[in-house]
């Protein structure tokens, strides 16, 4: 008999209790308002550039902060569950939850690094879903070996504005969330062969 249920809650409404039941199978499973967000696990390159990342925010960030690489979740509500490639959040924030199985305060920052099969939803549903959170920064950084760039988005009165778009060797000296330069020519280096 037919209910308008299935074995994770009513037919297309996903919660956060469902993603905890999804396989363990190499795929990213994410949450947007309630939709199932499913992509394969990201490759080589993709990680490439998020550990280059974070190595380098890492290098700076201070003793209050802590950078995150993905797979880690952020659960903005229990219909929100994104895995920013990359993030920074309070140190007592990701304490906060049992373990630090999940970050439930927004992070102070958001990385993604686009890729074709997410791209679009980096750059427009996630954008939203940070920036209703109160999410402080939103970066984006285009792997393209050959034209690598990073769209730094800030929160200003409750909406991203673009505050940088560096490319290749030019250098962004960030303010938000502490003090760092990042060079995305940098952030490709290892890809490219030789």
């Amino acid at each position: 008999m037919a209910t308008g249920m299935d074995a994770f809650g009513p037919v297309g409404e996903f919660t956060v209790s469902d993603l905890e039941r999804m396989p363990d199978d190499g795929l990213r499973y994410e949450l947007l308002d309630g939709t199932l967000l499913v992509s394969p696990a990201p490759g080589l390159w993709h990680q490439e550039v998020a550990f280059a990342l974070a190595r380098a925010l890492h290098a700076e960030c201070p003793p209050d902060l802590h950078v995150v690489l993905a797979p880690f979740e952020w659960r903005g509500s229990h219909r929100i569950a994104l895995q920013p490639d990359v993030l920074v959040a309070r140190r007592g924030d990701l304490l906060a939850v049992d373990g630090g199985r999940y970050l439930e305060a927004p992070p102070v920052l958001a990385v993604e690094v686009l890729s074709p099969s997410t791209r679009r939803i980096d750059r427009l549903s996630k954008l939203s879903a940070y920036e209703e959170a109160g999410v402080a920064s939103y970066w984006l950084v285009d792997p393209d070996p050959d034209t690598p760039s990073l769209h730094v988005m800030e929160l200003e009165d409750g909406c991203y504005v673009e505050v940088g778009c560096p490319s290749g060797a030019q250098a962004w000296h960030a303010q938000r969330p502490f003090s760092v330069t990042v060079v995305p020519a940098e952030l490709v280096a290892g890809l490219h062969r030789g």
